[in-house]
């Protein structure tokens, strides 16, 4: 579980962001240049400072209470950490012309053991996120084992084996996050609601747990439909995921709500008998800016099924979809929402 002192300095209903923060504008030029090799490794260390720091610095002036590190040195959450990861053959995509997407993604032939001997850089991360924002709360997301194998293709090789070797990686980070001291981290899964390589969902959340248990602090997880370009990917109901859900073992889930107008909610009351629930009350696919009352009423609508002292408010996934100015927008929706409903208990 998370440090007292951790839990001491959070409100009651305690807000937060789901892990990745809309890029500035200038970033998103820089990413290119980084590409296309134009620039060096001085510049790219400060640039990825500065834009860390902005992510950080928007949090606090929504008044944000978990902070996260806006995931801005990973490209496309996930797959730039392919290139910490030995035993793959990437696979370019076969669309690259039109609206963005998710066949637009890389993926990879399985070719030897699957390893990543240097680590996957998050504790790195972590380190520049704790030293931007001493004497905070802090939450550090990463890929969970599911969401690594996604793009995996096994050529031949045991498919047991192969989720055996990515539960070892990033058990291992899990493990070198607690060393440095990280004592919060969300394990981000939208390879759950459709798990990869032909895994079953008690399997897939079997293999969750197996990760999970490196890490003795206070661990969430993150069940995602998908926001690939503010788009899902999957079947987005989740009553059909309640077994697996039911049966992960962590302390908190981390579920999105608002893009869903609300569905479902009600299986909060089940799932909130052994988890604590961060509830998505933004919505990071859409353009609507929410105001405080629609927040505070999708609020009041989770404290329906949830106790007070076991809800977080965040929003439904990262904004890494959405502008900049309109991610700050909905965080101090999100932010001022809270306090509404906070005042009144």
């Amino acid at each position: 579980m998370m440090g007292t002192e951790a839990v001491d300095q959070l409100p009651l209903l305690p807000t937060m962001g789901v892990g990745s923060y809309a890029s500035p504008g200038w970033f998103a030029l820089f990413r290119r240049q980084m590409r296309d090799g134009s620039i060096g490794p001085d510049d790219i260390r400060e640039a990825l400072d500065d834009a860390t720091r902005i992510a950080v610095l928007d949090q606090i002036e929504a008044g944000i209470d978990i902070l996260t590190d806006g995931e801005l040195r990973r490209q496309r959450f996930v797959y730039e950490m392919f290139d910490c990861v030995e035993g793959l053959e990437r696979v370019s995509p076969g669309r690259k012309l039109g609206v963005p997407g998710y066949d637009m993604a890389p993926h990879f032939n399985v070719v030897d053991a699957v390893r990543s001997p240097r680590g996957f850089g998050v504790v790195e991360d972590f380190e520049a996120l704790r030293a931007t924002a001493p004497d905070r709360t802090l939450k550090v997301a990463i890929p969970g084992p599911l969401t690594l194998a996604m793009p995996l293709r096994s050529s031949g090789r045991d498919i047991g084996e192969v989720m055996a070797e990515i539960a070892v990686m990033v058990s291992d980070e899990l493990a070198a996050l607690a060393k440095v001291g990280a004592s919060y981290i969300q394990i981000d899964e939208p390879a759950l609601p459709h798990p990869p390589l032909g895994l079953t969902h008690g399997e897939a959340a079997a293999i969750v747990n197996r990760v999970v248990e490196a890490f003795p602090g206070r661990v969430g997880v993150h069940v995602c439909f998908g926001n690939n370009a503010g788009r899902p990917m999957a079947d987005r109901r989740f009553d059909r995921l309640m077994g697996a859900m039911e049966a992960l073992e962590c302390d908190q889930l981390v579920l999105e709500f608002a893009n869903r107008e609300m569905a479902e909610v009600e299986l909060l009351g089940p799932l909130s008998a052994k988890f604590d629930i961060a509830a998505g009350v933004i919505d990071v696919k859409n353009f609507h800016l929410e105001t405080t009352e629609e927040v505070a009423g999708r609020i009041r609508r989770c404290l329906d099924h949830v106790p007070t002292e076991k809800l977080s408010i965040t929003g439904d996934c990262g904004f890494s979809a959405l502008p900049r100015y309109l991610a700050r927008q909905k965080m101090r929706a999100m932010v001022v929402g809270a306090r509404a409903v906070r005042e009144t208990l």
